[in-house]
């Protein structure tokens, strides 16, 4: 399993902008919680899923399976 940013650079200075404003919350989601602050909760259940491969919700991450 291997985790890393967006090869697309211009996706990831935009999202990373985001973080930025947001004080580390998905700039993607309205909600400032716990399980929206980045890494969210939600890729972080994609990640231990060992049959996930794709992109987080913002697509700032990715994970391959191997």
């Amino acid at each position: 399993m291997k985790v890393v940013f967006n090869p697309n650079q211009e996706i990831v200075d935009i999202i990373k902008k985001g973080l930025e404003k947001t004080g580390g919350y998905c700039p993607c989601r309205m909600e400032k919680t716990d399980e929206t602050k980045c890494m969210c909760k939600e890729f972080k259940d994609q990640i231990a899923d060992p049959e996930f491969e794709g992109f987080c919700h913002c697509m700032l991450y990715y994970k391959y399976k191997k």
